[in-house]
């Protein structure tokens, strides 16, 4: 049966009919290069999701420690860092009527108890280094030029462990079992979205159309979901916020933040439920944010977002840094935190109280600056 016509230049019409895919791979290649095929237009018809890949056959850890066992076809964020948990199937699989569904809720549970494997932002850069691609230019393409990369994988960080994520299962097909069990879920989840996407392809005098259709969402949700509660801080609603949920951590944050003003102008609020102040600056083509400020009282000293960019990409850079901060009075850091697998290790503001505590903060910030512009 025809379902879909295109008239041609010439006024002719070519009737396209409805083939299937000629294997699960071919829709799973797709949709790694055309994420528009997820129609965020349809999840979120007010501010449409923009989604950006991570990887694909992305590891699931099974126990805390990075130990995994599932591998999630595909892993997009949006553009308020929501984490998107994408699983593929033919409407062929018999496994898409229930199977699948099991399959994603464990995907789901043990990515919020444990976390990724690797960083999130470390599969992108590797993905991207694989596909030749600018990891920042991509994020601008992917997700609008608005959105600071740092700034980007602390929201998909908080986002993953509070369960703020999205759910979507793909086929050519989505039969009436599995749009019960999405719309169930969606009614019964608050922190995540459930979603069905049908991409069917037609085909006809040498072309081919894909026409998606998201199924399964119900309105309450693609109005009103958590997930998508996106905030634009500011100086003012930052230490408002910071002031009602950490008041002893505002003093040395004020300091901080006074002093990035001056010698880090190019630093940027965040966006989200948690604000953020991220204290960095540009640098041959680079983003630099060496730390970061959080309105629950927290200055997180960001490894991790160092780890891939010069000079800090050697661990003895990143060693002396953690070095420097370590000389704060009363402030101990771990050294595994900038080592091979560098993470993201939290101070409490309140824990600045000393003049001196901040003074040197101040200073290891001078020393990053000096760092950078001595390079070529």
């Amino acid at each position: 049966m025809t379902g879909v016509f295109v008239i041609q230049e010439d006024g002719s019409l070519i009737a396209m009919t409805e083939q299937p895919y000629d294997s699960e791979d071919v829709l799973q290649f797709l949709l790694a290069q055309y994420p528009d095929l997820l129609a965020g237009d349809q999840m979120d018809p007010t501010e449409p999701r923009r989604l950006l890949l991570i990887s694909r056959e992305t590891p699931i850890p099974v126990e805390e420690g990075g130990g995994w066992q599932f591998s999630c076809d595909h892993l997009f964020v949006d553009q308020d860092g929501v984490p998107t948990l994408v699983e593929v199937k033919r409407a062929s699989d018999t496994r898409i009527r229930r199977e699948v569904v099991a399959q994603m809720l464990d995907y789901a549970a043990n990515a919020n108890a444990y976390g990724p494997v690797t960083p999130l932002a470390v599969q992108f850069e590797n993905r991207c280094a694989a596909d030749g691609l600018d990891p920042e230019e991509e994020i601008r393409e992917r997700l609008g030029p608005g959105v600071d990369p740092v700034d980007l994988w602390e929201r998909t960080s908080t986002n993953l462990s509070a369960g703020r994520m999205r759910l979507v299962f793909v086929a050519d097909y989505i039969p009436p079992e599995l749009r019960r069990i999405v719309e169930y879920l969606n009614l019964q989840m608050r922190e995540t979205d459930v979603a069905a996407v049908e991409i069917k392809q037609y085909a006809g005098g040498g072309l081919k159309t894909l026409v998606p259709k998201v199924i399964g969402l119900t309105e309450m949700k693609r109005v009103s979901t958590p997930a998508r509660v996106a905030h634009v801080w500011d100086e003012s609603s930052f230490f408002t916020a910071l002031k009602e949920k950490h008041s002893a951590g505002v003093p040395a944050a004020r300091r901080i933040f006074d002093w990035a003003k001056t010698n880090m102008p190019e630093s940027t609020w965040g966006s989200g439920e948690n604000g953020s102040y991220n204290i960095g600056m540009w640098h041959n083509g680079r983003w630099y944010a060496p730390m970061s400020m959080w309105v629950y009282g927290s200055l997180n000293v960001q490894f991790e977002y160092l780890a891939d960019k010069p000079p800090f990409d050697r661990e003895e850079m990143r060693l002396e840094l953690l070095r420097r901060v370590n000389e704060t009075p009363g402030i101990y850091l771990d050294p595994s935190t900038a080592g091979e697998k560098p993470r993201r290790p939290r101070i409490l503001l309140g824990e600045l109280e000393q003049d001196a505590a901040v003074d040197n903060i101040l200073d290891v910030l001078e020393w990053f600056v000096g760092v950078l512009r001595d390079q070529a």
